[in-house]
């Protein structure tokens, strides 16, 4: 008799004002970001029946304000372990101070290279570059159990790279940040709608909806739109466009869209 699947993925919050999940197998959890203050943080597992302290590890995608603002006192607060890249590390200890205005030192520092494999507890992960405006910013596959998981936001186009590396997933989660109309004419000046739509911003609804009609696999069990725009975006333009490109491809039984929020955690996604 096969024995249950034991992997999930928690969607905490997703969106300019903080972005973490986390990614969990029978025996390792990992965070993924932790953009939220450390207090929201542990509210929003604790509302899912998580336990931090059962935390193993946190990932960082990048240096964004919006991805490590509780990184310092969540990783002191729960002993664990931060993984990032060396430049990445570099650019958030420049900036990040703790209460007393000093600069931060982790305590468990664990640096990678985008497309070296490494594995934590259970899980091996990938780490693989993507296109935006941060120093050395990075997605993440996760393999465990036979289970595939992709996180992938904040990146202005899909490279052909990205694409081979989100291939084979069973639940996807990826950026569907602005509808292009809504972006053009809504109240963000126009230097910070030209760095949005560049090849280094966010993935807009359009062109996901490319990746989607022309060279996504169709495989993923869940599909996660990721990163909406409040101000630039609707949940339900994003999963309209979405849906039409996924199309007849899409088994509504089998292939489910999820859409991650900013203000409140998903319920678990376990297969």
């Amino acid at each position: 008799m096969l024995a249950a699947m034991a992997v999930s993925v928690t969607v905490l919050a997703s969106g300019s004002k903080g972005n973490c999940t986390l990614v969990s197998s029978s025996g390792t959890r990992l965070l993924v970001d932790a953009g939220l203050s450390c207090r929201e943080l542990l509210r929003r597992m604790a509302l899912r029946g998580e336990d931090p302290r059962c935390v193993d590890a946190v990932l960082i995608t990048h240096e964004h304000s919006d991805h490590v603002s509780a990184l310092y006192v969540l990783a002191k607060r729960l002993k664990i372990p931060v993984y990032m890249t060396e430049a990445t590390h570099h650019a958030y200890r420049a900036s990040a101070r703790d209460s007393a205005g000093n600069r931060v030192r982790l305590e468990r520092l664990e640096l990678f290279r985008p497309g070296h494999v490494f594995n934590i507890g259970d899980v091996c992960v990938t780490p693989f570059t993507i296109p935006h405006d941060a120093v050395d910013p990075v997605g993440f596959t996760f393999r465990s159990e036979g289970i595939k998981v992709g996180v992938c936001t904040d990146l202005g186009y899909m490279p052909a790279s990205v694409r081979n590396h989100i291939r084979g997933c069973q639940v996807l989660m990826i950026e569907s940040n602005h509808d292009l109309e809504m972006l053009r004419g809504g109240p963000y000046p126009w230097s910070v709608k030209q760095r949005v739509m560049s090849r280094v911003g966010h993935l807009s609804n359009e062109a996901l909806a490319d990746f989607l009609t022309t060279d996504y696999d169709g495989g993923a069990e869940f599909l996660i739109l990721a990163h909406l725009s409040e101000q630039n975006n609707h949940p339900e333009i994003a999963r309209m466009t979405a849906e039409r490109a996924l199309g007849e491809q899409r088994d509504f039984v089998r292939n489910q869209l999820v859409l991650a929020a900013q203000h409140e955690p998903l319920p678990a996604i376990r297969l």
